[in-house]
């Protein structure tokens, strides 16, 4: 099953079946619930050296691709040490169960919740027999999940690290994703497109647009920014599935950690694993003060800043400074538990 030298630490994406209903937050079931998901390196005999991987709002289980570097000798995750996971969550449309996949009628596909992806996540992991996880991280919507991980599973999980992600949906975050639903549900091609365009104007700061484009023209004298945002909406209705990005934004809208847990900061303070917080200072979408938040009230939380002009997409493209920074946590949580040994 893995041959060559790369795929002697990397499978092919794969596939698991479950026969038991999923029972969603909402009430609905998911029939057949599926998990499409990816693995580097090996589950060592104590079944402990395992990093669970989750993704923002449109990536999928394939980390290399979207998230290139992080994984190798030189990342933050080292095949040769930790057996990394990735998986697409529930609701994505790469492979896991969703609008795309086994729905004739995508629209009927029941609406989900932050929870019910990390309940997927939780069959996956006994699947492949992980006893526990070595950390749980994630930037975006990863790190809402891996926020929730932390508190719904802390017997599981022995460390987090949530990227510039909040506690809850702010209102201006929670307006803005409105207005993408809004659009989908009205028009879901057009709106899928619209909305990728909204949230392009939040995924990058105000001096990474300025620097880019300015007020610069084409030759036929369109506005260079606009070209910029059709050109991406028009690649993205080509990869993404509208009623998937419909589901997915309405997870967000309705993620609270503290929903039903005595509040915001009740719910943190619930969450005692060593949690590595990072923010990016020129994030438009989910500010610095809202990371600042979550280590204050995370008991053994700790604040990371990296100042970059590219806003939220700055965990993506300061990979350098990023995997160094989750690098050095690592090996602070490994030198802790040889001490404590």
């Amino acid at each position: 099953m893995r041959s060559g030298s790369k795929k002697v630490l990397e499978i092919a994406q794969e596939q698991v079946c479950f026969e038991t209903p999923l029972a969603l937050s909402s009430g609905a079931f998911i029939d057949q619930p599926t998990v499409a998901y990816k693995t580097w390196g090996q589950l060592n005999q104590a079944r402990d050296n395992a990093i669970l991987v989750c993704h923002a709002l449109s990536g999928s289980a394939d980390i290399d691709a979207w998230w290139p570097g992080i994984i190798g000798s030189n990342g933050a995750f080292d095949p040769a040490q930790h057996f990394v996971i990735g998986s697409n969550v529930l609701g994505g449309c790469y492979g896991s169960s969703g609008p795309r996949l086994g729905n004739a009628a995508s629209d009927r596909f029941p609406r989900i919740s932050i929870a019910d992806m990390v309940a997927l996540q939780h069959r996956l992991i006994d699947h492949l027999g992980v006893r526990s996880l070595k950390l749980v991280v994630g930037a975006s919507m990863g790190g809402m999940q891996a926020l929730e991980w932390a508190y719904r599973h802390p017997e599981r999980v022995r460390a987090i690290a949530p990227l510039c992600c909040p506690a809850r949906q702010s209102a201006q975050a929670l307006a803005l994703n409105w207005l993408q639903v809004k659009a989908i549900e009205a028009d879901p091609k057009n709106g899928l497109k619209l909305a990728r365009q909204m949230g392009l104007l939040t995924y990058r700061s105000f001096d990474d647009f300025e620097t880019r484009f300015s007020r610069e023209r084409r030759a036929d004298g369109h506005y260079q920014v606009l070209s910029y945002l059709e050109h991406h909406g028009d690649k993205f209705v080509d990869r993404f599935d509208p009623i998937s990005y419909l589901r997915l934004t309405q997870a967000m809208i309705d993620w609270d950690i503290g929903h039903g847990r005595g509040g915001t900061e009740a719910a943190l303070r619930q969450i005692k694993q060593p949690a590595f917080v990072l923010s990016i200072l020129s994030d438009q979408l989910y500010l610095p003060r809202e990371q600042e938040f979550l280590a204050a009230h995370l008991p053994r939380g700790r604040l990371h800043q990296i100042d970059s002009r590219y806003g939220h997409d700055g965990f993506l493209v300061e990979m350098d400074q990023v995997s160094s920074r989750l690098r050095q946590f690592l090996n602070h949580l490994d030198a802790s538990n040889r001490r404590a040994a």
